[in-house]
């Protein structure tokens, strides 16, 4: 019989500004990761993981206005995961949020960091009075089945929205989840 193997112990840190800053530089190998592997989150080939600390730091700095949320899934005290809470800046939805830039590391995939980083997320948004939540995602990217199986709902599609990392257009699926009933 074959021993065994021990899912790792999943940790879900919401990150202050400067716990950000401090671990700038494992979100971003988990951005790059994520980006040479084909994620269409905003950022073209090539992309190095040099390349991604000016964009933890602006993240870092929406965190200290209170503009975002910016969740880490931890190991052994390394990143593996992240997902960020934009809340809506009009002030006819105080009650929305926008999921962004749900990444898990290839090497971390398929021991529930996605799930466990969206769940937290969620009841994160809910103690910050939100009760809407959307989110976009590139079809064939990878999650729109985990969104669906955490109660997402699609809203529809865009042709040619963004593109791949690699280059040419993917289609965008948008997703809106409400947190009470």
């Amino acid at each position: 019989m074959e021993d065994a193997v021990a899912a790792p112990a999943i940790e879900i840190r919401s990150l202050t500004e400067e716990a950000i800053r401090e671990h700038a530089r494992g979100l971003s190998e988990v951005l790059a990761d994520c980006v040479e592997g084909g994620a269409s989150v905003g950022f073209m080939l090539p992309y190095a993981i040099e390349d991604a600390v000016p964009y933890w730091h602006t993240v870092a700095d929406a965190v200290g206005r209170g503009e975002r949320l910016c969740l880490a899934a931890m190991v052994d005290g390394l990143v593996v995961g992240t997902v960020q809470l934009s809340f809506a800046a009009m002030p006819n939805q105080p009650h929305r949020a926008d999921v962004s830039k749900l990444l898990v590391h290839r090497k971390a995939r398929e021991h529930g960091f996605g799930t466990a980083l969206m769940h937290r997320l969620e009841i994160e948004a809910a103690l910050h009075g939100r009760s809407l939540l959307t989110l976009d995602t590139a079809v064939g990217g990878g999650a729109e089945a985990l969104y669906e199986r955490m109660g997402w709902r699609p809203a529809g599609e865009i042709p040619g929205y963004a593109l791949w990392p690699q280059g040419g257009e993917c289609t965008t699926r948008f997703y809106w989840k409400p947190l009470i009933g």
